[in-house]
């Protein structure tokens, strides 16, 4: 992507460092009559923040056609096959944020979402793939505030933390109070993790200060929840646009940032991603914290998960393929990639049927 900084200096190739000191593995591409590495989970460290320095985002543009066409090289020259793609695919388990946001769920779905989470990939899989000791889980579960408590209750134990949606989700038009209070209301039952999402007419009239006043406070309002702040990214209109929420959201102290709902008419794109990517880069340059990233909405296959860990890799280099910094919000992506897994063990593609998510 290329972008023109009027008095913002340009962005670094490095990424922020996770840690003084931390070591970060290579992605284990090893063959599969060996183990794979499967690393857990672990929140890192909180972003503060920072005050609002809209110098740091006044005069940004950005190249559409450049965008477009960095974000289509993903998927034609950046390829991984065979033992490596497994292990990728593996990878990409581990960061999903295995999510059900419908308005028929229950209490039992929850728990049948848990246990998946619990095991993402059928034991045969994982025998085969030489993760028996170390079997992968997913990153997180993500629900609506009432179904927190049921989440909670079946993921004790497991280390697998539960996100909850907030802040009249997903319009975000709520009065503030009442976005306060659902927030509390979350993090009360158990929640790790707030996924909020904001209130995208400030985004569009150029209100900063309004936009940061507002995810300040629902930060306070987390307590020591992680916050992930959704931009709704189909409904800010440019790329521009894109980069200016993303910057003011980390300003505000988010500790991810997050593309969609998923209930957008266009949810996460590999262009927009590049764009919010690219700013998560430049505020670790301005401030030296490393922030995480999400993108919903619209991933089903594991030729998506390939892309987008591809351009984690390539943007914010081999940290950002954690789960404590990189989530995929999904639900049927993994059973594509439970599928795709089954046919490296096996050589046979078998009907998605057969993957079923709980």
């Amino acid at each position: 992507m290329d972008k023109t900084e009027k008095g913002t200096p340009a962005a670094s190739k490095k990424p922020a460092q996770v840690s003084s000191g931390q070591t970060v593995p290579a992605l284990s591409v090893v063959p599969v009559s060996s183990a794979l590495t499967v690393s857990g989970q672990g929140a890192h460290a909180r972003n503060p923040g920072t005050a609002l320095k809209p110098e740091w985002f006044d005069a940004i543009e950005v190249n559409l056609s450049a965008t477009e066409r960095r974000a289509a090289t993903l998927g034609g020259r950046r390829t991984v096959k065979k033992e490596y793609q497994a292990a990728w695919l593996v990878k990409a388990v581990q960061c999903i944020d295995l999510t059900t946001l419908a308005g028929d769920d229950t209490p039992g779905r929850v728990h049948r979402l848990a246990l998946k989470a619990r095991r993402p990939i059928r034991e045969d899989i994982v025998a085969a793939l030489g993760l028996a000791d170390t079997p992968p889980t997913v990153g997180a579960v993500c629900v609506y505030p009432t179904m927190v408590g049921p989440a909670v209750k079946a993921l004790a134990g497991s280390g697998i933390p539960v996100a909850s949606v907030a802040t009249g989700f997903p319009a975000g038009l709520t009065p503030l109070p009442q976005r306060l209070a659902e927030i509390r209301y979350a993090v009360d039952q158990g929640a790790g993790e707030i996924d909020i999402v904001i209130n995208r007419a400030q985004v569009l009239t150029q209100d900063w200060n309004g936009l940061y006043d507002e995810i300040r406070a629902m930060r306070e309002a987390c307590g020591e929840a992680h916050l992930k702040a959704i931009l709704a990214t189909g409904d800010l209109k440019t790329l521009r646009n894109v980069y200016k929420a993303s910057m003011v959201a980390m300003m505000a102290g988010s500790d991810f940032i997050k593309t969609s709902t998923g209930k957008e008419d266009v949810n996460a794109t590999l262009p927009v991603s590049l764009t919010m990517l690219r700013a998560l880069r430049d505020y670790g340059e301005f401030t030296g914290e490393a922030v995480g990233f999400k993108p919903a909405g619209g991933l089903r296959t594991a030729k998506d998960a390939l892309a987008w860990l591809a351009l984690m890799k390539e943007e914010l280099g081999r940290p950002w393929l954690e789960p404590n910094l990189f989530r995929i919000g999904a639900s049927s992506m993994l059973a594509d990639i439970e599928r795709q897994l089954e046919h490296f063990v096996t050589g046979r593609y078998s009907a998605l049927t057969h993957h079923a998510l709980a």
